[in-house]
């Protein structure tokens, strides 16, 4: 019997995503929106590509929750972007609202589920997930350091004419402005990058990076969806197929990197049950002060939802606070 992964919400990551896992065959897909036949459609088509892509995996599209019982992975895509005249506090808050009320979806019809959550901010969207769903830690995490860490590689083998497959790297912390390429451990083939590049260039590749997302939607008028959903399934991969990968997630931090309480993007060992364990490496003092800057700007952004939760759902908790019952690991 495969084993069954739901994504939640059906637009260009959440189909992306349900396309790349769909056919890697190891698991039945659901697809699930609040849009009447917009799952249903672009699962049928996909379920349709099977004889040519040759897969024999099923993919379903719902409008209805109980069709995702009994998931083993769940990917939630679900919110909104921001728009013209919403402020950045709107858009924490009415996102809230939507991973809150997937996350008690989720919660009812598959308790074992390890939960990838993709929806912005994706830091925050990931405290508010882990706190509906009373959850252990270990799954509940956020896609964002794969996304960052894979523009980064790109656009320094670019710079370098080099393979991406000789550029290794990693970017931590919150997924925006304040992420942190970690420099010091970046190599190409083995040898540090300060003796590649000069130190100019290099530090224009790091912005490049942290602005990398708003270049695509410059472009596009929306946001990046292959490299996104290419970033998803890597994790699902280590997930579903154990294989123990280190990859850098947004995880929920008890002290570790100096941080408590707080999701943000640190190396992680996924395999069968989610985060088998969060990985130490070293930084310098830049890189751990910049950590800890994008640690804060992060909490500021709970705190949004925090000081109005009553404003997202009355029945959320508090996000600093420790719930009463949480499901055992």
């Amino acid at each position: 019997m495969r084993a069954k992964i739901t994504v939640v919400g059906a637009g260009n990551v959440g189909a992306s995503v349900a396309q790349r896992l769909v056919e890697r065959a190891y698991a039945d897909i659901v697809l699930v929106d609040i849009i009447e036949g917009m799952p249903q459609g672009k699962a049928l088509d996909l379920l349709e590509s099977g004889p040519i892509s040759g897969f024999d995996s099923q993919i379903t599209g719902t409008n209805n929750y109980q069709d995702t019982a009994g998931s083993d992975i769940v990917v939630v895509t679900s919110g909104m972007p921001r728009k013209p005249g919403m402020s950045r506090d709107d858009l924490v808050l009415t996102n809230a609202k939507i991973v809150a009320s997937v996350g008690r979806e989720i919660a009812k019809y598959s308790p074992n589920a390890v939960v990838i959550v993709v929806s912005n901010p994706l830091d925050a969207m990931a405290q508010v997930a882990y706190r509906v769903t009373a959850f252990p830690k270990e799954r509940v995490l956020g896609m964002a350091g794969v996304l960052d860490t894979a523009r980064f590689r790109t656009f320094l083998a670019q710079e370098l004419n080099t393979s991406v497959h000789d550029v290794e790297a990693y970017v931590l912390g919150g997924h925006g402005d304040t992420m942190v390429p970690v420099v010091g451990m970046t190599t190409v083939a083995g040898v540090p990058i300060d003796q590649l590049m000069s130190a100019e260039k290099l530090s224009a590749i790091v912005q490049r990076t942290r602005d990398g997302g708003a270049e695509i939607v410059n472009l596009l008028k929306a946001s990046a969806y292959y490299a996104p959903s290419a970033a998803v399934v890597q994790m699902v991969d280590a997930i579903m197929l154990d294989t123990r990968r280190v990859l850098p997630c947004s995880a929920y931090l008890n002290g570790e990197y100096g941080i408590s309480g707080l999701f943000t993007g640190v190396p992680c060992r996924l395999g069968r049950h989610g985060i088998e364990e969060i990985v130490s490496i070293p930084l310098t003092e830049p890189e751990q002060a910049a950590l800890t800057r994008s640690a804060a700007a992060v909490r500021e952004a709970v705190e949004i939802i925090d000081a109005r939760k009553n404003d997202v759902d009355a029945a959320l908790p508090q996000l600093f606070e420790q719930p009463t019952t949480r499901v055992p690991a």
